[in-house]
C-alpha cells in the first residue's frame, strides 16, 4: 500500500510525530497550511471565534501539489482544538476525495481528545477510518505525557 502522512501543525507537536511517522515508514509527507497564516500569538488563535467548538468555518488552505491519488492509505495528524480537529484539518477532508482510502488518524492534545476522531469519521463517509491514535502532551509544552514506546508500537502497525 502507498502511504502519504498527511499534518497540520501549530506549535510544532504534530509536526514532530508526522516526521517520525514519515521516517520510520519511509512514505511521503504533506504539510497542510492555511493561506492565511494563525497568528503566533497562542491566546489570540484560542479566542479567534473561528477556531470556536461551534464554529464550522473553513479556512482556505495552500493548494495541495500531491496526486492524492496515487495513496491507498493517509495517516492523518492533527492538532486537537476546542475537542473537534483543527479547521485546515476540517477543510483538508472536505475537499479532497478520499473515498476508497484507509485514514488512519492521530491526534496530538493535551488531554482533551474531545469528538476528534468521530468527526473525522464524519468527514471521511467513503473511507475506512481506523481508530485513532491519541498522543497527549504536558499543557504548553512539548513533553509528551504519551509513552514513546506506545507512539511506536502504533506506528509499528501502520
Amino acid at each position: 500500500m502507498s502511504k502519504l502522512v498527511v499534518y497540520f501543525s501549530y506549535t510544532g507537536n504534530t509536526r514532530m510525530i508526522a516526521n517520525k511517522i514519515k521516517e520510520k515508514l519511509n512514505c511521503d509527507i504533506l504539510e497542510i497550511k492555511t493561506v492565511v497564516p494563525y497568528s503566533n500569538d497562542y491566546d489570540t488563535v484560542v479566542n479567534d471565534e473561528h477556531n470556536s467548538e461551534a464554529s464550522n468555518y473553513l479556512p482556505e488552505i495552500q493548494d495541495i501539489s500531491l496526486d492524492l491519488s496515487k495513496y491507498n492509505e493517509i495517516i492523518l495528524g492533527t492538532p486537537v482544538w476546542w475537542y473537534r480537529p483543527v479547521p485546515a484539518i476540517r477543510t483538508f477532508l472536505t475537499q479532497n476525495d478520499l473515498s476508497g482510502k484507509v485514514i488512519k488518524p492521530f491526534a496530538t492534545n493535551a488531554g482533551w481528545l474531545g469528538r476528534t476522531f468521530k468527526e473525522i469519521k464524519t468527514l471521511c463517509p467513503d473511507s475506512e477510518v481506523a481508530d485513532g491514535m491519541n498522543i497527549v502532551f504536558e499543557s504548553y509544552s512539548d513533553k509528551l505525557v504519551t509513552k514513546e514506546q506506545e507512539i511506536d508500537n502504533w506506528i509499528n502497525i501502520l
